[in-house]
């Protein structure tokens, strides 16, 4: 396992340059030397060279929100590996709920993009997640497997180091309603067996991650369960005390 926990935070369409940059200043300030966890920063793309040069020399990170998987060409609003690398960024979301559903980004589309983000040596945040008409219908664990295998097809390996997981039911973000641990256990597992049928190393040691209306009221009790190495976090992520509070609680009761 992954000797840190990771808190990762996906500002999606908020947050100027400005905001953003004293934001992550402030937020640097208050717990680099107390965190014992990960942070990754996502902000959106026109903030991604000056966040990245705020951070420089601190161990936080700096992820985009979505990439396209060709190098260059005639795709008007998209941005490339290449562009990306350029700002000095190290991590990639990848299928978030909302590229799905909103902008109806299929697995095979998302799959071009994982090799794409693998192959630049940038690391995939790759998001996986039912909705609720899945849940009610028993059929989580099928879509879970269906994003899994055909988000992965095509890799003979998987390293640990160069891929996380982010399990985020559809019906729990920005709800408010949060997964029951029993769910999120079941659901975790569920990853972990699924990569193990895939991968003969290293599948058990990939991060997998936890994002669904995570606060600092319910961050303790679900970094305490089995399975969990970190959050994936949107309105939470947007507050400094909120986002602080939920580097401090991860930082303390992470079992590993």
């Amino acid at each position: 396992m992954n000797s840190k926990p990771i808190v990762a935070g996906n500002w999606k369409m908020h947050k100027t340059v400005q905001d953003g940059v004293s934001f992550v200043g402030e937020i640097k300030n208050r717990v680099l030397d107390k965190a014992k966890a990960k942070v990754i920063f996502c902000p959106p793309f026109t903030a991604l060279f000056s966040i990245v040069e705020t951070l420089k020399g601190t161990d936080f990170g700096v992820g985009a929100q979505n990439v396209h998987f060709e190098a260059q060409g005639a795709f008007t609003g998209e941005i490339s590996i290449e562009m990306l690398k350029s700002t000095g960024l190290d991590y990639v979301i990848l299928g978030h709920s909302e590229r799905r559903h909103v902008f109806g980004e299929s697995d095979t589309f998302i799959n071009r993009k994982i090799h794409a983000v693998l192959n630049s040596g940038l690391v995939p945040i790759f998001c996986i997640g039912e909705t609720l008409d899945d849940r009610k219908a028993g059929r989580t664990i099928v879509v879970l497997e269906g994003q899994i295998t055909l988000g992965l097809d095509g890799l003979d390996s998987i390293d640990h180091n160069r891929m996380i997981i982010a399990y985020e039911p559809v019906w729990a973000i920005g709800t408010g309603e949060t997964a029951s641990v029993e769910q999120v256990v079941e659901a975790h597992a569920s990853v972990k067996d699924i990569l193990s049928g895939m991968f003969e190393e290293n599948a058990n040691e990939v991060p997998i991650l936890y994002g669904g209306s995570v606060n600092e009221n319910n961050a303790a009790e679900l970094i305490e369960t089995k399975g969990v190495d970190g959050f994936l976090i949107g309105g939470a992520s947007l507050k400094e005390d909120s986002f602080c509070s939920i580097i401090e609680i991860v930082s303390k009761f992470y079992k590993g």
